[in-house]
């Protein structure tokens, strides 16, 4: 019983509505979900064992154990705490953050009706209200049961988008008695990730209907313009297909990050070979000078030369740890916090029209934006408006579009009066055209030429919404047929509304009515649509339109002529950089519809492969088709594409272009933006159609080298490359990736066209895979987020296509253009000061350590300090608040007003001074990071002396004359020394070993410093300080 139901539910679910006993049966997960990372109890816990992972972090651990032993302890532990706590605390403050931060939008969604929410449940949603689980459309306020649902949150998608309820659930409307009797029986696909797909059933007195895409409501979405809908609950919480699509995003780290990294391990190696060196010297001069000393320094019992070498190993690593950049990555994280409000403020990346400044999304990457190798741009909507007009179209074999005078000559379209639509009170005002022969033709009642607009109108999946009398509003999912069907509208065959079974329009001024019998849609494997219709006068049509390709191998025989004209015309708008489809259509029976309309009932209502029944269902009747003619619109360059791609090859940056339009398009705009010029050598074309044609053309190009890593070959001149889809995915096998990658990286431009969103991700890491290179995606649509993620740095373009691309990238503005000055810019000025920054920082660091370390040699490796504190922390104010007048007065006069005026082109940032100071975050980094700096020394000096003063701590307080004669010491430590940090305050021997009459003596007689018997040392008497050096003579 319990395998049943276990394969059910993992195979094939099956709910019952209004029956939660039977539902939880299957046990099925709730609307609950969990995105954060931590929780109250394990937030601590986890984040110190990230942290500490951390090579820097955990070091200071052990550094901080060590200086807990007194045997070796040199310093107060207190010096290393407050510096580690600080870092720590930053990081857990940081990482809460950017948990809270992520999981807000789940917040929005949680409350305790929706958390409780069970799978088989009925729920009611109100306009503007979150879909808080996958729903089974029942009912909606709408007539026909229609809802619209904005899916920007999913998809990124901001068009409103059409679901429509089942008539017969649609009849239980809002009446609570019917919807709690409700007791139909779903049975659908399992859980999945598929947003774009659904498979189901729902049996209601035991007739079954198909369930598919249209009749869900996914998690994440929207209600809009509606006043309420009911749904039936089919996927909650962890198995919705949100939260199927939310895996983990992927960590990218800059080569300075790797760079630190490795750095930090050569650190860690050069810190032990400095302490071996020291400690080996200690050992020596212990064993030959060490005895002198016995007297004042006495050794603990069983102590000796090297005991204290071992020891003063451990001791010069507590000494030395400054070396150890514990601060390197907060100061580091600060100075990309700083760059990234440049990249914000920059008026030059600012879009008026669209008030869109520039963003930098994340504030680990800008370094890298300087180090940019490869560039991979979509084309619509990156490097093209994304904004359709209708252009040229081709119908019966005459081409409209293209205005010619009586010579036939070509004239400016610019030149010529547009078309007047007034005649249509219906027409869009912002239409235009410019050919008249064409609404000439419309007008005489051209049979081609209707039945041409007529298809635009009734073939598409756009709703349209009529607030005032005759004032149109079009909701299209692509711009490319809301710029077709508003085509039709202005030449008089107007789309004015549509319910599930009609479609209405208003052809030259007379309203008809169609009847739609069905939806043949479009997806990527058909690259077609198709609708079959009733008109007024009972004849049936199926009107198609798709790619030229797919839609000329299923003609009529009757067609091959007006095709070979039409492939004419297509070719000539693909070479203006056009976009083109095909349009057809066929007279149907009405007895072969009726079988054929049977069988499409049976696959639809299939539960196993229903999308392939389907396919090979609309094969049957697509087929046999009668061309019409073709259309072609225009999706223009962005301003500055051409320009910045100049200036992005000058700097030896390559650019592919992975786009899903057709060949000729794609090379049109790629010589349109520069990419591929005239003056190149050779332009490969790889569009073979298996894979040893491919591996032999790839080959025939160049011959290179044998090897997993694809090194940067030169070859003579300049080259450029354009592959398929369908090339590429032989391309892109194991066997031939890398011939593939070779001849790419030797060509100055790669165009890649009709390639899928998986193969623009491929492509990507192939180039991150196999090349030494630091890689950045740039697109704006959803089919766009696979390449950002895979790339090193991720561009999101607010554009047309939604907001998925934006929310998944790193960085983000509104224009292609605006890259040229975020790379050449931005990244280089923030890798130079990254730059500068860790060279400053290492040198601070290696020259305060070096101090102690050459110090070392004149105290006799005993681990003392080798600079007073008093001297340091003056030296250390001194540069410390100079620094920051210097950094104040220097930073509000480049940004002042005065420099702007008198140099305009050089200081642009105008008032960058003033609003960083404005902003709170840039006050708490000053504020945390002087803590940082000087809270050890503050808390050591007030804290450590007031609560325990050591013995020297109070003669200061006292003021004391210089010690008595000395006397024996107690033996607190089995170390030969004293703790060097005492030395470093008190009178006693440091005095001997830093006076300058001690640096004078020459090298020959050090050996006489300090004879094994008969020395004034040997007396314990300090008067003969003065004359050790005088009266000493050797043995």
């Amino acid at each position: 019983y319990v395998v049943f139901f276990y394969f059910i539910s993992s195979e094939e679910r099956h709910l019952r509505a209004n029956d939660r006993e039977y539902n939880l049966s299957f046990m099925y997960a709730n609307n609950a979900i969990k995105t954060s990372k931590y929780n109250v109890f394990t937030f601590l816990p986890l984040n110190l064992f990230e942290q500490f992972q951390r090579l820097a972090n955990a070091y200071f651990v052990f550094l901080l154990i060590l200086q807990l032993i007194p045997q070796i302890s040199s310093l107060s532990w207190f010096t290393t705490v407050v510096p580690l706590l600080l870092v720590l605390s930053i990081t857990l403050a940081k990482d809460l953050s950017d948990d809270i931060v992520n999981t807000r939008m789940t917040n929005m969604l949680k409350s305790e009706k929706w958390m409780n929410v069970q799978v088989g449940d009925i729920v009611k949603l109100e306009n503007n209200e979150f879909v808080t689980a996958d729903l089974l459309l029942l009912s909606s306020s709408e007539p026909l049961n229609l809802i619209y649902i904005e899916t920007a949150e999913l998809d990124g998608e901001t068009n409103l988008k059409v679901k429509q309820a089942l008539t017969l659930t649609g009849d239980l409307g809002n009446d609570i008695q019917k919807l709690a009797a409700f007791n139909g029986e779903v049975r659908c696909e399992p859980p999945n990730n598929r947003l774009d797909k659904f498979t189901g059933t729902l049996t209601v007195r035991g007739e079954t209907f198909a369930l598919d895409n249209e009749r869900i409501l996914l998690r994440g979405c929207t209600l809009r313009n509606t006043e309420w809908c009911f749904g039936l609950v089919v996927f909650g919480g962890p198995d919705t297909k949100l939260m199927q699509n939310s895996g983990k995003s992927i960590f990218k780290r800059t080569s300075i990050d790797h760079l630190m990294n490795f750095l930090v391990m050569f650190i860690f190696g050069f810190l032990a070979f400095l302490c071996t060196i020291l400690s080996i010297g200690n050992g020596i001069w212990e064993y030959q000078e060490g005895n002198s000393f016995i007297t004042f320094l006495p050794r603990a019992d069983g102590a000796n030369a090297s005991l204290s070498a071992f020891l003063t190993f451990w001791s010069y690593v507590i000494i030395l740890n400054t070396v150890v950049p514990i601060s390197l990555y907060v100061s580091v994280e600060i100075l990309r916090l700083g760059n990234s409000y440049f990249i914000d403020w920059d008026c030059k990346m600012y879009h008026v029209k669209s008030n869109t400044p520039a963003q930098a999304r994340t504030t680990t990457l800008n370094e890298e934006l300087g180090q940019i190798k490869y560039i991979f741009s979509d084309k619509t909507g990156t490097l093209t408006q994304n904004i359709m007009t209708f252009n040229r179209c081709s119908i019966n074999g005459k081409s409209y579009g293209e205005v010619v005078d009586f010579a036939g000559q070509r004239v400016e379209v610019t030149e010529v009066k547009k078309i007047d639509f007034s005649w249509n009170s219906l027409a869009d005002p912002k239409f235009c055209f410019h050919d008249h022969k064409l609404v000439e033709a419309v007008k005489s009642g051209s049979p081609e030429v209707r039945a041409f607009f007529r298809l635009l109108a009734l073939c598409h999946t756009v709703m349209a919404e009529e607030k005032t009398e005759g004032e149109l509003f079009y909701q299209a999912q692509s711009p490319d047929e809301g710029a077709l069907v508003t085509a039709a509208r202005n030449f008089g065959f107007v789309f004015r509304s549509r319910t599930p079974e009609t479609i209405s329009l208003v052809e030259m001024g007379v309203p008809t009515t169609y009847e739609l019998l069905a939806v043949l849609d479009f997806n990527n494997v058909r690259k077609r649509m198709s609708v079959i219709v009733r008109n007024p006068e009972g004849k049936l049509t199926l009107y198609c339109k798709g790619a030229d390709t797919i839609i000329f191998e299923r003609l009529h025989p009757l067609s091959s002529k007006l095709m070979e004209v039409t492939t004419e015309h297509l070719n000539e708008y693909a070479g203006e950089g056009l976009r083109t489809l095909a349009l057809a259509y066929k007279d149907l029976d009405e007895d072969k519809f009726e079988e054929w309309k049977e069988r499409h009932h049976e696959a639809s209502t299939s539960l196993e492969d229903r999308e392939a029944k389907l396919d090979a269902i609309y094969e049957e009747i697509e087929k046999d088709l009668l061309l019409l003619g073709a259309s072609a619109v225009e999706d223009k360059l962005q301003d500055g594409v051409p320009q910045t791609i100049e200036q992005l090859a000058k700097a030896d940056i390559k650019i592919w272009v992975l786009t899903g339009d057709k060949q000729e398009t794609a090379e049109n705009i790629g010589y349109s933006c520069n990419m591929l010029r005239e003056e190149m050598k050779e332009i490969f074309i790889v569009a073979s159609n298996t894979a040893e044609e491919v591996r032999e053309e790839l080959k025939s190009r160049f011959l290179g080298k044998k090897s997993q890593v694809v090194e940067d070959e030169k070859v003579n001149g300049e080259y450029g490359l354009v592959i398929n889809g369908h090339s590429l995915a032989f391309a892109l096998q194991k066997d031939m990736q890398l011939e593939l990658l070779r001849t790419a990286c030797m060509c100055q431009a790669v165009i890649c066209c009709r390639v899928t969103p998986l193969q623009k991700a491929q492509v990507v890491e192939l180039v991150k895979k196999h090349k030494k290179a630091v890689t950045l995606a740039i697109g704006d649509g959803a089919n766009d987020v696979s390449m950002i993620k895979t790339a090193h740095i991720g561009v999101g373009i607010s554009g047309q296509e939604g907001m998925q691309a934006v929310l998944s990238s790193d960085f983000s503005f509104a224009q292609f253009r605006y890259l040229q000055r975020l790379l050449l810019v931005h990244g280089r000025w923030s890798y130079l000061r990254m730059c500068k920054f860790l060279r400053y920082f290492f040198y601070k660091n290696f020259t305060f350590t070096f101090v102690h370390f050459w110090y070392a040699f004149f105290c006799g490796f005993s681990a003392q300090l080798g600079l007073d504190t008093y001297y340091w922390t003056a030296v250390s104010q001194f540069f410390l608040w100079g620094s920051l007048s210097v950094y104040f007065a220097v930073t509000f006069t480049m940004y002042s007003n005065g420099m702007y005026l008198i140099f305009t082109s050089s200081f642009p940032f105008i008032g960058t001074a003033r609003n960083s100071l404005n902003q709170p975050n840039i006050w708490l980094t000053i504020f945390l990071t002087t803590i940082l700096c000087i809270l050890p020394v503050v808390a050591k000096r007030f804290l450590f002396i007031q609560l325990k003063p050591t013995i020297n701590d109070k003669a200061r307080q006292a003021k004391a004359v210089p010690p008595p004669a000395p006397r024996k010491v107690p033996r607190r430590r089995i170390s030969t020394r004293r703790s060097g940090y005492a030395f470093s305050h008190a009178r006693g021997y440091g005095d001997l070993v830093t006076s300058g009459r001690f640096l004078r003596i020459p090298v020959k007689t050090r050996s006489a410093l300090f004879p094994h018997t008969d020395t004034p040392v040997a007396d314990s008497t300090p008067q003969t300080y003065r004359t050790i050096y005088e009266g000493a003579q050797s043995p």
